[in-house]
């Protein structure tokens, strides 16, 4: 069953409006103030902690956790939010190890640390990996979010509908991620974060006016569902190879999802980037882990919706006449359902703004990682090289120089001199940075319209799609980073080799291409992606510190 396009009505896409008409201007005011190409990626290093924090917990909830994490409950348990664990051991090794080394070297991209550590080249490959990480990260989130908003506004969530959805909301987040760099994607992922805390604090309260009384009967009800004990938060169980693809069985989190938290937390732009924006490095440390702290109970408020929608959805013989009288045909719609069908005139427009401005606070900065990345990684080094010329007339060497004359003869540079040195200037690298915005933007949508095909041969819930996809990238740059770090190993060779080995040994472990290759070696069970990421980094590290310096 598909939702009823009219389930919308007019003050919900009012209201929806309305709060896209907000964010935008929010967006274009931020970003009124001008500056070097430093400040539109760094925002001058002025950022207070605390939105920061609040703009990494937005960022690193997406729409996956605002529809996948009732979903999670739903068809599941809790032990989703043991996957906390994770994330505070990978804040605190990203506090202490990664971001004072970032500050240490005043970096505007992570990448160049590594560029400082092994050279150019290395520097160059990473980025390109993590721009490639980022099109999959970042697609697949486009990808969730454009589900609910096919249904709102089409009704239907066949391709062209969702690929249409992806178009539209492409677009919208480009326009005021271009507005103002990551001074404006800072303010609006604060506003973001509060809205979308407020609207599934509210579906929570309206959910539980719907619940029968009967608490006992609930938690009876949960205990007892037909996939197991749905308030199971800890799975220790890891007693045979079908425990390997549970992908939050306690030790598939501590070994495996610690790492992808790492990885995303210290070697990923989009979040990273947000931490350098602050005073010190000892302020960029405390963001991420207040963000990390303040993460926990918004999690577990997505994981009871998904527990009471159990209830909602799948007890008629609690919910008695209350029970609605439509089914749920498909999980990634359970929380959807519920908010078209159950939530007031109004309210629904809130609550979609909710889920809008979860995902939007992805991607906006996302956008903003890969284009500060593709700035500083790519196109600076271009200039520099371009720009490393001598005058004509006296020889004098113009390197760096900006004004378009010779300082030394006064002489007026010709014109393909001129423009190779001034093409470098704060202005043009704005002009190139809403470029690369763009560009990114297209490629996003490529993938996501991809995911509509891929997600569904997979057969995954939205949130295991969307930390899956990560790890194709995460795995090798993990290995690099804990290279230059922690060892005095590696080499350019050895790097590139690291992040093309962590690649293709994902690519090998997707379940297509698994069950191809895994009866020849007598293997006969699946592998959950937090597995998958431990193997990933582990041989990219063995091949990574085999290079010498």
């Amino acid at each position: 069953m598909l939702l009823a396009q009219d389930g919308f009505e007019w003050p919900d896409w009012l209201v929806l409006a309305g709060y896209l008409v907000i964010v935008i201007i929010i967006g274009v005011l931020a970003g009124r103030r001008r500056g070097t190409g430093d400040d539109y990626f760094l925002a001058g290093r002025s950022m207070p902690m605390w939105a920061v924090a609040i703009s990494v917990l937005a960022t690193s909830q997406s729409a996956a956790t605002f529809i996948g994490g009732p979903q999670q409950a739903y068809t599941g348990n809790l032990t989703y939010f043991a996957a906390n664990l994770a994330v505070l051991i990978a804040v605190v090794l990203v506090a202490v190890i990664f971001i004072p080394a970032f500050y240490r070297h005043n970096v505007t991209s992570v990448y160049e640390l590594l560029g400082h550590r092994f050279g150019p080249a290395a520097q160059r490959c990473a980025s390109a990996m993590y721009l490639v990480g980022r099109v999959f990260a970042g697609g697949a989130r486009l990808f969730i979010v454009a589900l609910p908003f096919s249904l709102v506004a089409f009704g239907d969530v066949t391709a062209p509908e969702m690929m249409l959805s992806i178009v539209l909301i492409a677009i919208g987040s480009t326009v005021y991620t271009l507005t103002g760099g990551i001074r404006a994607v800072i303010w609006t992922d604060v506003i973001q974060a509060i809205l979308y805390i407020t609207t599934i604090s509210l579906a929570l309260w309206v959910l539980w006016q719907k619940l029968p009384l009967d608490s006992t009967a609930m938690v009876d009800a949960v205990r007892s569902a037909e996939g197991g004990d749905k308030l199971k938060v800890l799975d220790l169980t890891l007693s045979s190879a079908a425990d390997f693809g549970r992908s939050f069985n306690f030790w598939a989190i501590v070994l495996g999802l610690s790492l992808l938290n790492l990885a995303a937390y210290g070697t990923d732009q989009d979040l990273t980037q947000r931490m350098l924006t602050c005073r010190s490095a000892v302020k960029g440390s405390w963001s991420v882990i207040v963000s990390c702290l303040i993460g926990w109970p918004v999690v577990l408020l997505f994981l009871l919706m998904g527990l009471g929608l159990y209830v909602f959805y799948d007890r008629p013989d609690l919910m008695g006449a209350a029970a609605p009288d439509y089914a749920i045909d498909d999980t990634r719609q359970v929380f959807l359902q519920f908010i078209i069908h159950e939530m007031p005139t109004g309210v629904r427009g809130l609550m979609m703004a909710g889920l809008f401005a979860a995902a939007m606070s992805s991607m906006d900065s996302g956008l903003n990682a890969m284009a500060s990345t593709t700035i500083a990684d790519f196109y600076r080094p271009l200039i520099a090289r371009a720009a490393a010329m001598r005058c004509t007339s006296c020889g004098y060497d113009l390197t760096g120089n900006r004004s378009g004359t010779c300082p030394e003869c006064g002489l007026a540079l010709p014109p393909p001199i001129r423009r190779a040195v001034v093409r470098g200037g704060p202005e043009h690298e704005r002009f190139v940075s809403r470029i690369a915005v763009v560009v990114w933007a297209v490629a996003l949508s490529g993938f996501a319209c991809f995911c509509i095909v891929w997600q569904s041969q997979r057969g995954d819930t939205l949130i295991n799609f969307a930390l899956s996809v990560m790890i194709f990238a995460y795995s090798g740059l993990l290995a690099v980073f804990l290279t230059a770090l922690l060892t005095t190993r590696g080499s350019q060779a050895s790097v590139l080799a690291a992040l093309a080995t962590g690649f293709v040994t994902v690519l090998l472990m997707q379940d297509g291409i698994w069950k191809l290759w895994t009866p020849y070696v007598g293997i006969d069970f699946t592998i959950a992606f937090p597995w998958t990421m431990l193997i990933a980094t582990g041989l990219s590290f063995l091949v990574c510190v085999m290079g010498k310096r």
